[in-house]
């Protein structure tokens, strides 16, 4: 950990999300692990790309899964209220629920690049608000913006690129900014923000971790400094062991047994 309290992170995920706007793989990413993000980090952990399908018993792809919805058009930033529906059953890794843009091989000339907001999941009931910036050439960094917010609360989480100053983007939550202005070079108009749940099974080739997330009142801005519009269109961001289940701006994001039982009785 650095003086401002950022630690590097150490994972990155690579799954194929195809759009209208997108015309190869876009990878997500991750984030640090429970154990990590409880130690002093003294030196920057590679980020591995992981590539073809996983084992018959794991999850996902190279232990990562998704469900979430994808903008159709490039835009400026993205919103959505995330909430945790019931308690988290994360054997290892983590499970997450975030909105961003951007990501691994995004950037520049091929570059990483990326910036999300949202709350993370660890074995333990251990959570988080977090946000995480990868700029070129960089090790990832996640920022913990919250500890162990209560279960079930609904948090309004946004990354915003700002009035007048292209390239500049901010993270915000509960309409409140909590970080300082991030730079992302070449990043105007160019990317299409998503809104997704995540999974990692810790690279243990195991067991999926259940979770089950609610987004509502998903709006992308195509303008800096946001004149919002609510979520219309999109491409699914869905991997074999996930649900989603979409109402107009809203959709929930299930993985796990219990949580697709829950899908039964719940509206997005």
């Amino acid at each position: 950990m650095n003086d401002s309290g950022e630690h590097p992170s150490n994972e990155g995920a690579f799954s194929a999300l195809v759009g209208r706007f997108q015309q190869h793989a876009q990878p997500l990413t991750g984030r640090m692990n429970r154990t990590l993000r409880l130690l002093t980090l003294s030196a920057a952990v590679a980020v591995a790309a992981l590539a073809g399908a996983a084992h018959a018993l794991a999850c996902g792809t190279a232990g990562y899964s998704y469900a979430g919805i994808g903008a159709p058009t490039r835009a400026s930033g993205i919103s959505a209220v995330v909430t945790s529906i019931g308690p988290f059953n994360v054997l290892n890794g983590h499970v997450a629920g975030w909105v961003g843009v951007g990501g691994p091989g995004e950037g520049p000339n091929g570059t990483d690049e990326w910036l999300q907001i949202g709350e993370s999941g660890f074995p333990g009931l251990f959570s988080d608000i977090y946000y995480e910036v990868a700029r070129p050439h960089r090790q990832p960094v996640y920022h913990q913006v919250q500890a162990s917010p209560p279960l079930g609360t609904p948090v309004k989480v946004t990354v915003l690129e700002l009035h007048r100053r292209p390239d500049w983007w901010r993270v915000w939550l509960n309409g409140r900014a909590v970080s300082k202005p991030i730079w992302l070079p070449g990043s105007h108009e160019r990317w299409s923000p998503i809104a997704t749940a995540e999974s990692w099974d810790g690279g243990t080739g195991g067991a999926c971790n259940d979770f089950l997330y609610s987004f509502r009142r998903v709006s992308i801005t195509a303008k800096p400094g946001g004149t919002w519009h609510r979520l219309v269109g999109g491409y699914p961001i869905d991997s074999a062991q996930t649900r989603v289940r979409r109402g107009g701006s809203a959709f929930l994001a299930a993985e796990g047994p219990t949580a697709f039982r829950s899908l039964l009785s719940l509206r997005p």
